[in-house]
């Protein structure tokens, strides 16, 4: 019978006797003695396997190399089978004693990288030239279970509030929200773009009398970035839902939903949260989340400024600077991490958002330790108040030729984006973007 290591020590307590089977990856080699330690790694975490059969192993190794007689080395797969037995020192409070051991595949003895080391220790260009080595490493290996985590609690969550998932095109003709740089693609005898955000398809179908959508999917921006807080591709978890009256709609959805993933991921995700020495917030941090017009969140950030030891001058925007002291802020004020900032001024938000008065809108900004992970707000629903607007954002009415279906009847709504790695880079507290990517592409990286 086949088990996986985070299950061994329920069996060996539950002392019901009989060989076991393990598949994995040999992750360190220890000899003390006429006893050889192996430590294995499957999806599931690491175990202990205990050989007392002298000459088996040839060397102690921590590095790449031949061992048990030639034939193993770090990395190398194996099947092992024996009795398990309760050991509170092994790593998951139980060990294997081995009867009988195949390796499956050898891996070669010059590993470029040192899987079993500390990634704290190790550059994150090493880290993502050898990606296929480096998430074997448990705790790089977390991250992706966090963010796995994630995604299936937002759209557990939209389904439970009734929304469809949707897939949508990601080659555009044009983009939808103005300032970004676009990818260009031929498509045989014309030129497309790589999609900016699903923004005009989700608009379309709430307006198709979906009402409630959401999808899960990659988005490109071609800016010229090179930052811990960008990517040029992404994965945007996007929301649109229909017959809201304002943004603060918008954001009780959100905090309830982050709530939710939150509480998800203190379910299932523990051991790959300790990795991290990282915690989420409960529900009530979330839900006490301030929400702080444009304008006074400006001067908040600006008064902490001031206070700020080498203050440089005065902050004109919600700029990475202002984000961070805005969480300071929430975080001594409101006993919360997370907070919400609305009412953006109209020269900072693209054509189809709808507008507050004459200066402002019903725009907002997630902020999450010192980050900005979402930004929604109502649309605008009405088709000729669209056409209205074009000439000051340089549009036409032919660039919005997606736009046409609210010529006949779309109800008032709106929606938010959440940046998947963003989110996921604050929950751990990673120090760089691109580690919350599988394979991160920026300006330079485009391999593996």
């Amino acid at each position: 019978m086949r088990v996986l290591a985070k299950d061994l020590a329920r069996i060996a307590a539950e002392g019901q006797g009989g060989e076991i089977e393990l598949f994995g990856w040999v992750h360190r080699i220890r000899e003390l003695g006429g006893v050889t330690f192996v430590i294995l790694r499957d999806r599931s975490g690491l175990i202990q396997l205990v050989l007392s059969e002298s000459g088996d192993f040839s060397e102690s190794r921590d590095s790449p190399g031949p061992s048990l007689s030639g034939e193993l080395s770090l990395e190398s797969v194996i099947k092992v089978r024996g009795i398990p037995a309760l050991n509170e020192k092994a790593p998951g409070g139980a060990e294997l004693k081995v009867g009988s051991l195949e390796c499956i595949s050898r891996a070669a003895g010059d590993l470029p990288y040192q899987v079993n080391g500390d990634p704290a220790k190790i550059g994150l260009d090493a880290i993502l030239d050898n990606r296929a080595l480096s998430l074997r490493n448990p705790k790089l290996r977390a991250i992706f279970k966090v963010q796995s985590t994630i995604i299936e609690a937002f759209s557990a969550y939209l389904r439970g509030e009734d929304f469809t998932e949707i897939k949508t095109s990601k080659l555009v003709g044009g983009g939808t929200e103005g300032g970004a740089e676009l990818f260009e693609v031929e498509y045989f005898d014309t030129k497309l773009y790589l999609a900016q955000s699903p923004q005009i398809y989700k608009q379309i179908m709430v307006a198709s009398g979906l009402e409630r959508v959401f999808e899960v999917a990659p988005a490109y921006r071609a800016e010229k970035h090179d930052t811990p807080r960008h990517l040029n591709e992404y994965v945007s978890l996007d929301v649109e839902m229909g017959f809201i009256e304002s943004e603060r709609d918008l954001i009780t959805l959100e905090k309830g939903l982050l709530a939710h993933v939150f509480q998800e991921l203190a379910r299932k995700n523990l051991p790959e949260l300790e990795l991290w020495k990282a915690r989420v917030p409960d529900a009530g941090e979330v839900l006490k989340a301030p929400v702080v017009p444009y304008e006074e969140a400006l001067k908040i950030a600006n008064d902490l400024q001031k206070k700020s030891p080498g203050a440089s001058g005065r902050i004109f925007d919600i700029n990475p600077e202002a984000e961070r002291f805005l969480c300071e802020w929430a975080r001594q004020e409101a006993g919360t991490e997370l907070l919400f900032v609305n009412e953006f001024p109209r020269r900072h938000r693209p054509f189809y958002t709808y507008p507050l008065d004459a200066s402002r809108t019903m725009s907002f900004d997630a902020l999450f330790r010192g980050l900005e992970i979402t930004t929604g707000g109502r649309r605008q629903h009405d088709y000729d108040a669209l056409l209205e607007v074009l000439p000051k954002f340089g549009l036409k009415e032919e660039d919005i030729a997606g736009y046409r279906v609210f010529k006949y009847g779309c109800p008032p709504h709106g929606g938010f984006a959440i940046g998947c790695e963003r989110l996921t880079q604050k929950i751990l507290g990673l120090a760089n973007v691109k580690e919350a990517s599988l394979f991160p592409r920026d300006r330079k990286r485009i391999t593996p």
